[in-house]
């Protein structure tokens, strides 16, 4: 089937666009990046009268005059400026009908553009529940063009706008265009609101009682915090049955590769590597799906805007302004759509200072080393008054991610931006409304998948890698008999294979740099082995404590003691090393794939060698804090 037309969604940002575009494409849609620039580019295709129509869903603006990169490249692939991405043939202007007066500035600059054009309104059906009235037909007169109302996450008036793509050769055009002199074009859209008998939508009662609480500079925080906590305490304890039938099956899973799989060799690597490396990261999924279901359930609900506006006045002081905390929120799910989400900062130096702090936000990628690391530390069944003891400490390192990205950002903004000042921000406040279950399901599957994919990949890679470097070089039983080894003991051999491998040789090189932090060898492994995926530092311990205790890997992990050195015999896993490694992976950039984004965002490595040398020295210094004061208050 070949391509009739290539047509584009123009719209401002939430008014719906994506929601439309995801009806037309369903399924057929693909992701990449337009040429020569790192702004992402979503096309797919949407079958009408019998052929296939290339729709593509540019970057969300209000206006056609761009302060944006995000919103230069919508002006150029209109204009046709923009190499490898030829003008469309007709355009799709996505309109939220509560927001109709506003919304006809860029209706008006897109019908200059003298393409095809067809208005899709969409949330009509908001506007008649809060008392608000268009006539569609009446605006379409008055626009000279054809208009639709849609509704795109349930699908109404999907099929009738599929009939009118179709046919957009025939689409009919103003007769005269709208005006561009501003005070005319004010007029203009008057005459057009008048003509279509539109009324706005009034302002929900509800949202605004809520608002007056959820808005305010003091009772808001004191709401915010407290969803906060309800919202680690949920992932702790939703998740805790779930992932023990996780654990429970890839450990029998491990049972089956044992007692089938006769070689030793074989058995391990399945085992060991894939087997427990992987499912030691899979054992989180439940966390990481919850983390991910709350986070669109508060953005469905429309709350997570009102945490942005409540956050503008801390960016502001930060000197950044509330579109940054919008990339930073996008960066607890992972840094690099957070540090891709800077596009939309009109200021260049304010994205290079996002970017900066970016990683310094707590990414779903640190979720399974905190949850492992907090479950050594703390009994699940401690409490600190009504709240779970492990949900406040993951509250309290989101906490401090979040403070030290502030911090940072306004460091970088002082030391790029001595004389800048914050640029206005504008940011819709939607009415609260019940997120459709679809959308939000499918929010959460596009999050969790992309965390799957790395267990499918780097995760796989990495835990493979390190299982050889764990077992590599082979030793003879006479070899081992002759170091004095039980050769008929599995556990004894397996601590002497790891004690003398390779990974072991490269832990006990960099020893002197962890030595202070009390961690020991294998720790120092799984450091390093967390610059490919922070993931892979569970995979790590999993593989050393599966090799000690395959059956109680966590107690293996418990009772793991310093093989030799001044420490030697004593415990490693204590409380000061544990809260050690927590703030030592909570501010170190242990994501190469972040740091190429950076690289590929700024056009130099030289913000990405910053980004790695600040946060690992900063990783290393408060994590020698955190060890020292832990020690002073446990007396460990």
């Amino acid at each position: 089937m070949t391509e009739d037309a290539r047509i584009a969604l123009v719209g401002s940002p939430n008014a719906g666009k994506t929601s439309v575009f995801n009806a037309l494409t369903g399924l057929r849609a693909k992701t990449g990046n337009y040429p020569g620039v790192t702004v992402a580019r979503y096309v797919g295709t949407c079958r009408a009268g019998g052929r296939a129509q290339l729709i593509e869903d540019l970057p969300g603006t209000y206006s056609l005059e761009p302060i944006s990169p995000d919103e230069r490249i919508t002006v150029d692939v209109l204009d046709g400026r923009l190499d490898g991405a030829p003008r469309p043939d007709a355009l799709l202007v996505v309109v939220d009908a509560t927001t109709l007066r506003r919304s006809l500035l860029l209706v008006a600059q897109v019908l200059a553009r003298s393409l095809p054009t067809c208005v899709v309104l969409t949330f009509t059906d908001e506007l008649a529940l809060r008392q608000g009235r268009l006539d569609v037909d009446a605006l379409s007169r008055a626009l000279g063009v054809p208009v639709l109302a849609v509704v795109g996450h349930r699908r109404l008036g999907i099929a009738q706008l599929r009939e009118r793509i179709a046919s957009w050769r025939s689409w009919p055009a103003p007769v005269l265009a709208p005006p561009t002199d501003p005070a005319e074009l004010d007029a203009w859209a008057e005459s057009v609101l008048v003509f279509a008998g539109y009324r706005p939508a009034e302002r929900h009662r509800a949202t605004q009682r809520l608002d007056a609480v959820l808005l305010h500079p003091v009772w808001g925080l004191i709401v915010f915090f407290a969803v906060m906590m309800v919202f680690f305490q949920t992932v702790f304890t939703l998740a805790a049955p779930l992932q023990g039938g996780v654990e429970t099956l890839f450990g029998w899973l491990s049972g089956l590769v044992a007692d089938h799989v006769g070689s030793p060799w074989l058995s391990g690597l399945l085992g060991d590597a894939v087997i427990g490396g992987v499912g030691g990261v899979l054992v989180f999924v439940p966390q990481i799906v919850l983390l991910f279901l709350l986070l669109a359930l508060l953005e469905g609900v429309g709350y997570l805007s009102r945490a942005a506006f409540l956050m503008d006045r801390v960016m502001a002081r930060a000197g950044l302004e509330g579109r940054a905390f919008v990339a930073l929120l996008s960066s607890f799910a992972c840094a690099i759509p957070g540090i891709m989400a800077t596009r939309t900062l009109p200021s260049a130096k304010d994205r290079l200072a996002t970017m900066m702090a970016a990683p310094l936000m707590t990414c779903s990628a640190r979720l399974p080393v905190y949850v492992l690391l907090i479950g050594l530390l703390v009994d699940p069944s401690s409490r600190i008054g009504p709240f779970g003891a492990q949900g406040l400490i993951m509250f309290g390192l989101y906490l401090l991610g979040a403070v030290s990205a502030m911090v940072a950002a306004w460091a970088v903004k002082k030391l790029t931006d001595r004389h800048g000042t914050p640029m206005p921000f504008f940011m819709e406040m939607p009415p609260y409304r019940m997120p459709a279950p679809r959308a939000v399901l499918l929010a959460m599957w596009s999050s969790a998948r992309a965390f799957l994919r790395k267990c499918s990949t780097v995760i796989v890679v990495t835990s493979l890698a390190l299982w050889l470097a764990l077992n590599l070089p082979l030793h003879s039983a006479a070899q081992m008999r002759a170091a004095g080894v039980d050769t008929t003991n599995s556990v004894a051999v397996s601590a002497y294979v790891i004690d003398h491998s390779y990974a072991a040789t490269v832990g006990r090189a960099v020893a002197p740099v962890f030595d202070p932090l009390g961690f020991d060898w294998r720790v120092n492994v799984g450091v390093l082995s967390a610059q490919s995926a922070r993931e892979t530092f569970v995979a790590t311990l999993g593989q050393v404590a599966a090799a000690e205790d395959a059956e109680n890997p966590a107690g293996a992990l418990r009772a793991m003691t310093y093989p030799d050195g001044p420490r030697a015999g004593q415990q490693v896993l204590t409380a000061p090393t544990i809260a050690a490694l927590l703030v030592y992976f909570a501010y170190a950039l242990q994501c190469m794939a972040t740091v190429a984004v950076i690289r590929r965002e700024t056009g130099t490595w030289r913000w990405p060698a910053i980004a790695f040398g600040y946060l690992t020295v900063t990783a290393w210094l408060m994590a020698l804090l955190a060890r020292t004061v832990t020690a002073a208050l446990t007396g460990g």
